[in-house]
């Protein structure tokens, strides 16, 4: 294998974000006294969320901003008058312990680790992702996490892969790919800084966007075996 230099987004990738979003909303509107339409209010939040984040990552909030404000809108949405930052606070807390793990997440990295060096690059906030990895038992696989929070830039910018390099043992980008789930920051960041990159595509979604992923996968058993047959035909 090619391959010397494993990069990974975290959330979706090797975490089930989703799964750990929704157990750490409900436990968050339980502590503020809330149980009904807790799910309708998931969804609503989720969109808000979203649109925060892609935001961000073009540079026009910041991070602070966007963890206390997702929660205002949710709420000025519904009517309800709660306390945006309090929400942040336990909804942080709740989901650095609140950690489910893709199915063959630990044995890919066990295995990449045994061949090379495995990286986290995630646009996630670095002291919840530091505590998450803990949890989730890969941390002894994992020999640096690269966080947009401490870079300054976040994915899709080349910057932050630049950051990124520095902090690998050897690097060269003929030995470096990247593995997450979103063409328009992993994949198109991957593309723009030259490096291989692994599109994870569980929902088996088309690709409508300029991102060109080298590997597309839709489960975790299957990267492996797809770096292996494509060096064979190279």
């Amino acid at each position: 294998m090619k391959h010397r230099l494993f990069l990974f987004d975290l959330d979706d990738t090797l975490l089930d974000f989703r799964a750990s979003e929704q157990r750490s909303f409900v436990n968050t509107m339980q502590s503020l006294g809330l149980s009904a339409d807790v799910d309708s209010m998931f969804s609503q939040y989720q969109e808000i969320n979203i649109a925060l984040w892609r935001s961000f990552e073009a540079g026009a909030v910041s991070k602070e901003f966007l963890k206390v404000e997702r929660f205002r809108r949710t709420f000025d949405a519904r009517g309800l008058a709660l306390d945006a930052e309090e929400a942040s606070r336990v909804y942080l807390e709740s989901l650095s312990n609140t950690v489910v793990l893709i199915d063959g997440a630990k044995a890919l990295v066990a295995s990449l680790a045994a061949i090379g060096e495995i990286g986290i690059i995630t646009n996630g906030v670095a002291s919840i992702q530091q505590k998450r990895i803990a949890s989730s038992g890969l941390g002894e696989y994992i020999s640096f996490i690269a966080t947009s929070e401490a870079c300054g830039y976040a994915k899709p910018d080349v910057r932050f892969f630049e950051y990124t390099a520095k902090m690998a043992r050897p690097f060269a980008k003929h030995e470096a790919v990247i593995v997450g789930d979103r063409l328009d920051a992993d994949i198109l960041g991957g593309n723009r800084y030259g490096i291989d990159s692994c599109w994870f595509n569980p929902g088996q979604l088309r690709n409508d966007t300029e991102a060109v992923p080298t590997y597309e996968v839709a489960t975790l058993h299957e990267i492996i075996p797809a770096f292996a047959a494509w060096q064979e035909q190279v």
